[in-house]
């Protein structure tokens, strides 16, 4: 057995189905020993190393499970950095497997050395090791999966060419060897009894309960909604923690911060008492004031508590079983005028997106898009969305209900996971569809490519559907609205204008589905083409750049403030700047009257206000 094969088997005994990678003489000793061992577990190639990570952190999220990365030595290295700080930022385990010269070449300066143990020390900070002899290896592999799994984090595994040809020979009961183990159990931590007191003289002393919710929240949905129901609160959700609470609930008022909803604004703005469980939510100004509410934070990383906000109390613990021990200690709130407050203002948001969307756009608007896939999502979807404007309509348009997933890049924030998110999500479970939102600027970034990817593997899904819909508007669009909001600037068209592509075109040249969409009376039925069809399906939605990806909840006096903020001493221009906003904002908001007041537009109601 070679070192390479030994690699594999140690894969296969983690558990491991699925490896994404891409081929490079760095690692043509695991090549080789893929071939050897019938593709198990099974290599997934992507058209580029850093979509391999992506379809690793995909794969991890939706699945659970810690995805597993490969890539040669030097560019491939290099190449897998952005989708492993992605998976590193949104605490996902990640392994990455990362080929090497040959020790002889190594300080040699030779061709495609790079100093891996320095290039991968902050990224793969809690784990990266270099494999320099054999019997190393079963240490270094159980160590990195065993770290990634228990810290949610990104680990490395470093193996020279050479080592990778060399026969395995396992550690020895000897003098400076290392023997390994396999396996991790489950567990819990839980704070102390008395925290656990401290936290509930909080909650129980409070009229106004908020709630925030994030992805750490996820195996702890009963017992949000049990606390929920006892103390009357209503549940805002970090975009992470988007599928950890169906938003058919009535108090779940949405996604919070600059892509969130009013519900959620209003009700920070409103509490006097705020638990956060299971995130770092890092937008404190969409918080309380820092007087106003008294606070309570659960989170099972102590490295991740006590910050954004002057919690009171802060418990250091597994969300569920914390909240297990809370809710006895809980007293049921009698008066429930809050919680109606909350319904009232939920109910009422939906309407008013629900008018947003109609709103007439040149020619289709984005909101109107992703609304009219609302309704159409299956129960047991998964939705993936891709930084940008994209983003936006993604956190306020859909509404996660039944077995419904959904995720995006939450803390990197960068271009271009939409895609390999989906990927990897299909071959997390090939039974379930899945939805990519992306705009037209990750669609060219990598997206297009990627469905390269799908059309190689699609056949094995036993549910084909994977929808990309393209948000086609031919700007570089939430850049060109922050240049605008936060600059006072005009759309720099070098910069931001991107080609038209056929997308549709390209995905049918390549044996995929597609269909160009122009018109808002196409928007329903391409849906519903796509959604029954039997192969990956690109839909290229023709949408309109000045439908402003602006919060819809204090819009005006946000807007004032920052532009007053950037262009103070300049007076003349801050107006100037102002009154053009506002008026694109009054534009899109319900209550105005629009370019063609298309049916439904909802052109003389102004309640949508």
């Amino acid at each position: 057995m070679k070192v390479s094969d030994y690699i594999l088997q140690r894969l296969r005994e983690w558990e491991v189905d699925h490896v994404f990678a891409y081929a490079g003489d760095g690692i043509n000793g695991l090549l080789a020993a893929w071939g050897r061992a019938d593709d198990h577990p099974k290599f997934v190639q992507s058209r580029h190393e850093e979509m391999s990570a992506f379809q690793a952190v995909g794969y991890a999220k939706f699945s659970g499970k810690a995805g597993v990365c490969a890539a040669t030595s030097g560019p491939g290295a290099i190449h897998l950095l952005n989708g492993l700080y992605d998976a590193k930022l949104d605490h996902v385990p990640v392994v990455a497997l990362v080929g090497q010269t040959n020790r002889s070449a190594m300080g040699g300066s030779y061709q495609q050395e790079i100093d891996l143990q320095n290039l991968y020390k902050d990224v793969a900070s809690d784990f990266c090791e270099t494999a320099m002899v054999p019997e190393q290896l079963p240490n270094l592999i159980d160590r990195a999966f065993r770290t990634a799994y228990a810290r949610r984090t990104v680990t490395a595994v470093i193996i020279p060419a050479d080592v990778q040809e060399l026969d395995y020979s396992p550690p020895t009961h000897a003098f400076k060897m290392v023997p390994s183990s396999m396996g991790l159990s489950q567990y819990a931590p839980v704070p102390a009894d008395v925290d656990i007191e401290r936290a509930a003289e909080v909650l129980n002393a409070g009229d106004k309960v908020a709630v925030l919710i994030g992805q750490g929240a996820r195996g702890a949905r009963a017992e949000v909604e049990e606390l929920v129901d006892v103390l009357g609160a209503g549940v805002a959700k970090a975009l992470l923690g988007k599928d950890v609470l169906p938003d058919d609930l009535p108090y779940v008022t949405g996604a919070i911060g600059l892509l969130g909803t009013r519900p959620s604004y209003e009700l920070m703005q409103d509490c006097d008492t705020l638990l956060m469980i299971g995130s770092s939510f890092p937008y404190t100004q969409f918080m309380p004031e820092l007087d106003q509410a008294r606070g309570v934070q659960i989170d099972i990383d102590p490295h991740m508590i006590g910050m954004r906000y002057p919690f009171e109390v802060n418990l250091v613990g597994d969300a569920a079983e914390t909240l297990r021990r809370l809710l006895p200690h809980l007293k049921r709130k009698k008066k429930r005028s809050w919680r109606e407050k909350i319904e009232k203002d939920v109910a009422r948001w939906w309407e008013v997106m629900q008018r947003r969307a109609a709103v007439d756009a040149d020619p289709i608007n984005p909101e109107y898009v992703v609304h009219a896939l609302d309704g159409r999502l299956p129960d047991d979807a998964i939705v993936t969305a891709d930084s940008g404007s994209a983003a936006n309509w993604y956190a306020r348009h859909l509404r996660m209900r039944g077995r419904m997933r959904g995720s995006l890049s939450g803390t990197l924030a960068t271009m271009g996971p939409g895609v390999p998110y989906a990927i990897g999500a299909k071959f997390a479970h090939p039974e379930r569809p899945a939805i990519a939102l992306v705009g037209d600027g990750a669609m060219q970034m990598n997206g297009m490519m990627e469905m390269v990817t799908a059309a190689k593997y699609w056949q094995g899904w036993s549910d084909p559907r994977l929808i990309v819909a393209v948000l086609n508007n031919r700007d570089l669009n939430q850049v060109t609205w922050e240049m605008r909001a936060m600059s006072g600037a005009p759309q720099f068209e070098e910069s931001q204008a991107i080609p038209d592509l056929p997308y549709a075109e390209i995905a049918q040249r390549i044996g995929l589905e597609g269909v160009r969409v122009e018109k808002p009376e196409q928007v329903e039925a391409a849906w519903d083409r796509a959604l029954t069809a039997d192969r990956p399906f690109v839909i290229d939605f023709r949408t309109d750049p000045a439908v402003p990806p602006i919060p819809p909840h204090a819009e005006l006096d946000q807007i004032e403030a920052a532009a007053s903020a950037v262009l103070k001493g300049d007076s003349d221009r801050a107006s100037m700047v102002k009154q053009g906003l506002k008026a694109k904002v009054q534009e899109m908001l319900p209550g105005t009257r629009h370019r063609s007041g298309r049916p439904g537009a909802g052109a003389d109601d102004s309640t949508g206000r």
